[in-house]
């Protein structure tokens, strides 16, 4: 699994976001900034990423994420 297809799955669920993603070999730094994750605390926001990586993680495409998640305004951006 690489990057772009991580990216790609996260985009179809994640609009208006930025995302990054960098890594190989299954193990991934995910940076993702967007609306989506107002209100919502940290356990909150990484569960909702391993909602959509789910399938990845088990099949073991994925095997270690590491995850920045914030909404726009915490970016400074």
């Amino acid at each position: 699994m690489s990057p772009s297809d991580i990216e790609d799955l996260l985009t179809s669920e994640l609009t208006g976001c930025r995302i990054n993603i960098q890594g190989g070999d299954g193990k991934f730094n995910l940076s993702i900034i967007g609306d989506v994750f107002e209100g919502l605390n940290a356990v909150k926001r990484q569960k909702m990423i391993y909602k959509i990586l789910n399938a990845q993680i088990q099949s073991g495409a994925i095997h270690a994420v590491t995850m920045q998640l914030q909404t726009v305004a915490e970016s400074g951006a």
